[in-house]
């Protein structure tokens, strides 16, 4: 989906207004779920910047609520499509969204655009170099999803497989098709041979999401 340009970005975070929901909350009320579902419908095939279709921002969103995922991870937030679906899931199951952007602009566009969507409090989101900031968060998590620099992905799932509780899932973006690039056949090579993980395509999407679940 999208390259990391800034090879050293400064690193930082920003927690948006209202982000020290934990854990465990209430689901998500009718109201925020008619906001976000306006939000979405009104930017409907504007969104640019390598972000995510709908499509596959909705099989994100039913990954987290069928499997009840609280602890989610983005790698790469763009201006903020993908993360909107991820943090609506989060709303519904009691859960938050750490996401990680190297682009000042992306990032700034994606705070706005989750302010807009009603789902500011349900994210943290960072500013920086994912490859420095990835392997230094503490997790756990219970889902991932990698959608930046593909040289990387393995990288990253060595980075965060450890810190994946049993049962979570590492999904990645753009494994398939003419938008993967270099690396990842490393990566789904990588994740097959994992002893505890079960991984698969989702053949739906025509960019392709690999879906690793780690065995409980």
């Amino acid at each position: 989906m999208r390259t990391l340009v800034l090879a050293a970005a400064a690193v930082g975070a920003m927690i948006l207004p209202g982000a020290t929901r934990m854990a465990g909350q209430q689901a998500a009320s009718p109201d925020l779920d008619n906001k976000v579902k306006a939000f979405l419908e009104q930017r409907q095939g504007t969104w640019r910047d390598l972000n995510v279709p709908d499509s596959d921002g909705q099989l994100l969103h039913d990954l987290i609520v069928k499997h009840k995922f609280r602890q989610a991870l983005e790698i790469g937030t763009s201006t903020g499509h993908s993360g909107i679906w991820i943090a609506w899931a989060l709303a519904k199951t009691g859960g938050k969204l750490t996401t990680v952007e190297v682009d000042p602009e992306r990032h700034r566009t994606a705070l706005a655009n989750f302010k807009a969507a009603g789902i500011a409090p349900y994210i943290d989101v960072r500013l920086g170099d994912a490859h420095e900031i990835v392997p230094a968060l503490s997790g756990p998590f219970d889902f991932v999803f990698s959608d930046t620099d593909k040289e990387w992905y393995t990288q990253y799932a060595q980075a965060v497989w450890p810190k994946l509780a049993p049962g979570g899932c590492f999904t990645a973006h753009n494994v398939a098709g003419r938008g993967a690039g270099r690396g990842i056949a490393e990566f789904l090579a990588y994740m097959k041979a994992l002893p505890d993980a079960t991984a698969t395509v989702d053949t739906s999407s025509r960019a392709g999401v690999s879906i690793s679940c780690k065995k409980g």
